[in-house]
């Protein structure tokens, strides 16, 4: 079931909230587990097989977590053994998933034997329910952590705004909200501000980023199909990617933020306008948040972060984004994505140490880095969406001008004739279905959003939306009245209008 779908809208939300308070209101407990069950139904919707599948990992984790937290009361070193074993056991249970079939592949190549690829459908939001289960467990033994109740650590897992694709929760962000009385009572306040940061959030994903994927895709489908896409054309995909992503990434996250706030629960931030980053270390820490936090506490850090010297912390660094590229996806241009941010990491950090820089630039040094490190993750970007290494490099050569360029007929008159080598009139390929001069109003209205306008978080900051403070709140603020009740009620039955498809987010694979 998705979120931008009129059966999750005016089906699953509205029976699962009413649900929810109805019980509550003569039973906590109860209320938990209609949620949890709620949530297990959502997560079965696409396929019902997996709901054991997630069962069964729940109920094994649960027992670890269990075996873990009394272990560490008697011996530290009994309890590193039981949270290697589950460590070991959660990545194992996503390597086979996610990873068979391209270990197979790789080894058949290598080898040249000829070995069947095995027929797995991967589980919706396996990495998403796996790294969560993980931090619980580390969170256990450290000591930060416990559960006792099986119902509320299922719900942890299983909640439904964020099990398909993040935020990666710890157990202290969400389960103390669950123990407040608070929480199971109807709260007028927290449904408004929920149901209009999801209207926002709908959007985003239905307004915008499914818009720029039909500039996207014509590109990236011609290119995997063996063309050569000319500098215009392919800087046009590439662009129109990077805002489809996007869009699409932090319209999931404003949902789910939403959907939460409605069962006054805050989610933690997951998004925080990466695009406005000015180097590639404070985009890591705005895109994907909840994912960079884990990655650095419960793998760089452990590798030894900074604490070895300046090589080993390069190599820690690299060693970090190769495995969350990989995280991303089985295939070999998820490598390649995060070895790029990689190297853009040790470059960044390596200036910092030459000039000394450490602190935020302003004015135009500000300018020039955002625009630097957007250019940086657009080119990044290619990898990530191309069906191969090699699209990925067509794409690059186009990007350079390798091909040349191609311009609409109606300019051949006005182009230098010493030019005509380089140049092909002949139009923008792959875009020729489409309205070309749709295409280059579309892609600066879509910036001009990203850069100019605060993001959702900064605009609602007034009723703090997420778990957490929001950064820089903007001076032009929501706020709880009839006016912009009005304002979003106009969005929403927009948004409705347009909503005659359904397409899934983007993160749902990952």
């Amino acid at each position: 079931m998705l979120f931008n779908s009129y059966a999750f809208i005016f089906g699953y939300l509205p029976v699962t909230l009413a649900g929810f308070f109805l019980l509550a209101s003569s039973s906590h407990r109860l209320a938990a587990l209609w949620l949890a069950a709620a949530s297990l139904f959502f997560y079965g919707w696409w396929n019902p097989a997996f709901v054991a599948l997630v069962m069964a990992s729940i109920t094994v984790n649960y027992g670890f977590g269990y075996a873990i937290g009394h272990a560490r009361l008697r011996s530290g070193k009994k309890a590193m053994t039981v949270l290697t074993v589950s460590v070991i056991t959660n990545l194992g249970l996503l390597a086979y998933f996610k990873y068979a079939n391209f270990f197979i592949a790789n080894v058949s190549q290598l080898t040249g034997a000829e070995l069947s690829v095995v027929n797995i459908v991967l589980p919706l939001g396996i990495s998403f329910f796996t790294f969560t289960q993980i931090a619980f467990l580390v969170d256990v033994y450290r000591g930060i952590a416990r559960e006792y109740n099986f119902i509320h650590y299922v719900l942890f897992v299983t909640y439904f705004p964020h099990l398909i694709a993040g935020p990666v929760l710890h157990h202290k962000q969400m389960m103390p909200q669950f123990g407040y009385a608070g929480t199971y009572r109807v709260n007028l306040e927290n449904i408004n501000i929920g149901l209009t940061i999801f209207i926002i959030g709908l959007a985003k994903k239905v307004l915008l980023a499914d818009q720029f994927a039909l500039y996207a895709n014509p590109v990236f489908d011609v290119v995997a199909h063996g063309g050569e896409p000319k500098l215009i054309e392919a800087w046009i995909g590439a662009l129109a990617y990077a805002l489809q992503l996007y869009f699409d990434f932090s319209g999931y996250s404003d949902m789910a933020i939403g959907l939460s706030r409605m069962f006054n629960v805050k989610l933690p931030m997951n998004f925080d306008s990466p695009y406005k980053a000015p180097n590639i270390i404070e985009f890591w820490r705005r895109w994907h948040m909840t994912l960079s936090t884990f990655l650095r506490d419960y793998l760089y850090v452990p590798l030894g972060g900074s604490r070895k010297g300046v090589p080993r912390r390069y190599l820690n660094l690299m060693i970090t984004m190769l495995l969350g590229g990989l995280w991303h996806g089985a295939g070999w241009t998820f490598v390649m994505w995060g070895g790029l941010h990689g190297l853009y990491l040790v470059i960044n950090h390596g200036w910092r140490r030459l000039t000394g820089a450490e602190g935020e630039s302003s004015g135009w040094r500000a300018v020039a880095g955002i625009g630097l490190t957007f250019i940086a993750v657009v080119i990044a970007w290619v990898p990530f969406r191309a069906t191969d290494l090699d699209a990925a490099l067509h794409m690059w050569v186009g990007m350079l001008g390798v091909n040349g360029i191609s311009l609409p007929m109606s300019l051949a008159v006005r182009v230098p004739s010493g030019f005509n080598p380089l140049v092909v009139f002949e139009g923008l390929a792959p875009l020729s279905a489409l309205n070309a001069q749709e295409v280059i109003l579309a892609l600066p209205f879509g910036l001009a959003v990203i850069w100019l306008l605060p993001n959702t978080q900064q605009w609602m900051a007034k009723y703090q939306p997420a778990w957490e403070a929001v950064r820089a709140p903007s001076r032009w603020s929501w706020q709880l009245s009839r006016k912009y009740g009005a304002v979003g009620g106009v969005l929403f039955a927009l948004t409705l209008l347009m909503l005659t498809r359904e397409s899934a987010f983007l993160y749902f694979q990952f």
